[in-house]
């Protein structure tokens, strides 16, 4: 085959990126240039007054000493291995769920999804005063049947696994991802597993769950990715809960609350950076949390085969 000319060549080319250019635009302003200023600014003494003063690795140093950050890790790990799995459960049996209606179908995939359009701010203030452990309408319940109901976010024991049901009221949003996958199963397969005697579960082990295993991998890596971030709903949940959702400089004096049990990774860089206004420390943080998400992310990836079922 005959080369094309070299004129040919770079016009295609140009082409090419003429129509790439808003896509690689928007990459370099709102992702590389704000990464490297990050990188830059985390090797730094800054907190927006005054010139930026060159410190090296002590930001970093800083972090293995801080207890404040290691108690916010312990919290986000906790929030990782606990609330990723258990969305995902949850939206699969919902989805399962949904799936044996034979009428109303609509109406009840609309029902459970609408919690998820709800902003996250409003459906945490709500719960908060849902679960309140003396005028909560749930303990009241609770108490009705003879159950002394807990403490809830009031609680250090409580507090995290009252975010979790918090994000099991609001799964919607993955229901209707696991839905459509679940609904893509060809019913051959399950008919095929009937016949050979498959019982409910061994039909769910064996068709459902390694047809669906991508989305499982999606929804893991995209939770995880999520929940690393997790701030909004800890931030107002302990606010509200305290009692003294009172602001210093536009911060909440109350992140954490009860005795720092929902202290995520996020709000303490969100501390560190606009109350403390080391920006410089806050912004190694943030590289640091960018760091684990990468690593967490490409680690799923790498087991993607895995996750799909095919060979290695």
């Amino acid at each position: 085959m005959t080369a094309k000319p070299l004129g040919v060549r770079i016009r295609k080319g140009a082409t090419t990126l003429s129509f790439l250019a808003p896509v690689l635009i928007g990459i370099a302003v709102f992702f590389l240039y704000p990464l490297g200023s990050a990188v830059y600014f985390s090797f730094t003494k800054f907190d927006l007054l005054s010139v930026p003063e060159w410190v090296g690795l002590e930001n970093y140093r800083k972090m293995a000493d801080d207890p404040f950050l290691l108690q916010s890790i312990r919290n986000t790990l906790w929030m990782v291995v606990v609330f990723v799995p258990v969305r995902i459960i949850g939206a699969i049996g919902l989805s399962m769920l949904l799936t044996q209606f034979k009428r109303g179908a609509g109406f009840f995939r609309t029902v459970f999804y609408l919690p998820a359009l709800i902003p996250p701010v409003a459906a945490t203030i709500a719960f908060v005063y849902l679960l309140k452990p003396g005028t909560g309408p749930v303990n009241h319940v609770l108490a009705l049947i003879g159950i002394d109901g807990p403490l809830w976010f009031n609680s250090p024991a409580w507090a995290k696994p009252s975010l979790v049901l918090l994000g099991l009221w609001a799964i919607g949003d993955l229901m209707v991802i696991f839905l459509a996958a679940v609904l893509g199963v060809p019913a051959s397969l399950y008919e095929a597993a009937s016949l050979d005697g498959a019982n409910a579960w061994q039909r769910f082990r064996l068709i459902t769950l390694p047809t669906i295993r991508p989305v499982v991998l999606f929804a893991a890596v995209t939770g995880v990715i999520y929940t690393l971030q997790y701030f909004d709903q800890a931030a107002v949940a302990g606010s509200i809960a305290s009692g003294q959702a009172t602001v210093g400089g536009g911060i909440s004096t109350n992140f954490g609350f009860p005795e720092g049990s929902t202290f995520t990774y996020p709000l303490w860089l969100y501390t560190v950076g606009f109350r403390y206004n080391a920006l410089g420390y806050a912004n190694a943080l943030a590289i640091g949390l960018f760091v684990v998400a990468l690593a967490v992310t490409l680690f799923l990836l790498r087991r993607a085969k895995a996750f799909s079922g095919e060979e290695s």
